[in-house]
């Protein structure tokens, strides 16, 4: 049985798409899944910083595709975890160097090699989204709780239906305090506003950002939520879609009701 290749997206950067893609990718393979990430920002990578790997390439997607090496040779294998692999972006080359026919060939190739394939999609809807969306069965659409970033995914999805690829959405960097106090919007309005499926709630957490400088993937850190969310995440990608959406203000909610509860006793006292 061939793998699933998974374009990750957003429609606009700054979004946390890179560090989805990495951790996602991270935690189908501690899962025991053969898991490629592939870099597809020509010019501008930064998957291989994110994964700790940027010391180790030698080839990039650009030199599998004009056939300079062999697929095997450009794959980078991760020395933490067993069965994730990179193929990393070409820093020098020109963006609009791949075309749509080379992201076939190459995802035909990955599809036979790995169960899973997620290629990290540049920002924007140009050459480069089209390349990355040319061979995919799947897209999770990354969004923050934000206005512009919602609008620029709205685009996004409707360009994936148009090519037949049913999104799933990740609701990213949620601040769960300011949703509180109505500063943020709340992932339902997210999912109201895109209706497409909700695939996970990722909250802001301090140690993405130290994962991402030290190359160490988040979802091997036990006390981290953003990490815990990526391994639900994708043991909903493995076959496990019902597997319940913790949502990162229900928590607190409770904690909330009891201090109310709490008080009212305490002043009856």
């Amino acid at each position: 049985m061939d793998g699933k290749i998974i374009v990750v997206t957003s429609g606009k950067g700054g979004v946390g798409k890179t560090t989805v893609t990495a951790s996602i990718g991270a935690a189908l393979a501690l899962q025991g899944k053969r898991v490629a990430v592939i870099d597809m920002d020509i010019g501008l990578r930064n998957l291989d910083v994110v994964m700790g790997l940027e010391n180790r390439i030698v080839f990039n997607v650009v030199d599998v595709i004009q056939g300079r090496c062999k697929l095997k040779q450009a794959m980078i294998k991760d020395r933490r975890i067993d069965n994730l692999f990179l193929l990393p972006a070409s820093q020098s080359d020109d963006k609009n160097v791949i075309k749509p026919e080379n992201m076939t060939w190459l995802c035909n190739k990955l599809r036979k090699e790995f169960d899973f394939t997620f290629l990290d999609c540049p920002a924007g809807i140009e050459q480069g989204f089209k390349n990355a969306i040319e061979a995919a069965d799947e897209a999770v659409v990354v969004c923050m709780p934000e206005v512009s970033s919602i609008r620029d995914a709205d685009r996004v999805i409707g360009l994936l239906y148009s090519r037949s690829i049913t999104p799933k959405l990740i609701v990213n960097r949620i601040i769960p305090k300011m949703v509180a106090r109505g500063d943020m919007l709340s992932h339902k309005d997210v999912v109201e506003v895109l209706s497409i499926d909700l695939l996970g709630l990722v909250e802001m957490d301090e140690a993405v950002v130290i994962s991402s400088n030290t190359g160490t993937p988040i979802v091997m850190q036990k006390e981290s939520k953003a990490g815990m969310a990526f391994n639900r995440i994708a043991m909903r990608l493995d076959g496990h879609p019902d597997l319940p959406i913790e949502d990162p203000l229900a928590q607190k909610s409770i904690w909330k009701k009891l201090g109310i509860k709490m008080g009212r006793k305490k002043g009856a006292a």
